[in-house]
């Protein structure tokens, strides 16, 4: 009886992730359903939201325009028909006061974290529009719970999806989530999704390679968010390339308003 019983359980597990490869981009399974990444992504923010040392907020009141510009950004690149999970997930955007960090991430379910270091590091509109559409489409791709499913397994699935997850699990998962570091791949094919999302947009769709142009020229180690992905000049050849070869015909990059909004930052 017991073997039966983990035939059966061997056989949804070879199924679900036949459909995951099947259907997932980015490469591996994903375990994980849709639903899940939301849920995820909710208690990653929840842990945001409740730590202001490591994640100190920028308020809103008195930064209203910056809130809505760098909004704005995000709306045109959903909008564009090209994000995978548009109308479902919940795609808010907050920023994070921090001027060191030159960091931008978005959590499973589609919460949007900017920092401010970024902000003022960038040049253009369409230089931050390519970093915020690289990290839309990790979560578009759902690539953090990929990575999940291969440290987690078949273990966290049947705990989440029954609903049985211990503390200590859901725990280790949010943990696991805030300090993920994306593969290779997942970050070359973040790279593309960005040129997509800007290329049906009036942006100049390479706009993610003025960061690593920037990144390139500035000397020094490079932050610690880019220590293990893939080499910053092959990631500027890599999306030039791909502007090229959709044919994108975006030129806008809304420089002069964008120095107005980095002087809303002090």
């Amino acid at each position: 009886m017991r073997t039966a019983l983990w035939i059966t359980v061997l056989t949804l597990f070879l199924g679900l992730a036949f459909q995951a490869c099947k259907s997932g981009k980015g490469g591996g399974i994903n375990l994980f359903t849709a639903d899940q990444d939301m849920e995820l992504g909710r208690q990653v923010n929840e842990q945001i939201l409740n730590d202001p040392k490591q994640f100190p907020l920028l308020p809103e009141r008195g930064n209203e325009e910056v809130y809505r510009y760098v909004r704005s950004i995000a709306q045109k690149l959903l909008r564009t028909g090209k994000v995978q999970y548009a109308d479902k997930f919940v795609w808010e955007v907050r920023i994070i006061d921090d001027s060191k960090t030159l960091n931008a991430f978005c959590t499973p379910g589609g919460y949007i974290y900017v920092y401010t270091g970024l902000i003022k590091f960038l040049d253009s509109e369409d230089q931050l529009a390519g970093v915020m559409g690289h990290e839309i489409a990790h979560a578009a791709l759902r690539h953090s719970t990929r990575q999940m499913t291969q440290v987690y397994g078949l273990a966290a699935l049947t705990s989440i999806i029954t609903g049985k997850a211990n503390p200590g699990l859901i725990e280790q998962i949010v943990q696991g989530l805030l300090a993920l570091r994306f593969s290779r791949n997942h970050e070359t094919e973040s790279d593309t999704y960005s040129v997509i999302y800007l290329c049906a947009t009036d942006y100049n769709a390479a706009g993610a390679a003025g960061f690593f142009k920037k990144m390139d020229g500035r000397g020094g180690n490079p932050p610690e968010f880019l220590s293990t992905h893939p080499d910053p000049g092959n990631r500027i050849a890599n999306i030039e390339a791909k502007a090229r070869e959709l044919g994108c015909t975006g030129m806008q990059t809304n420089t002069a308003e964008y120095q107005r909004i980095k002087q809303l930052l002090r």
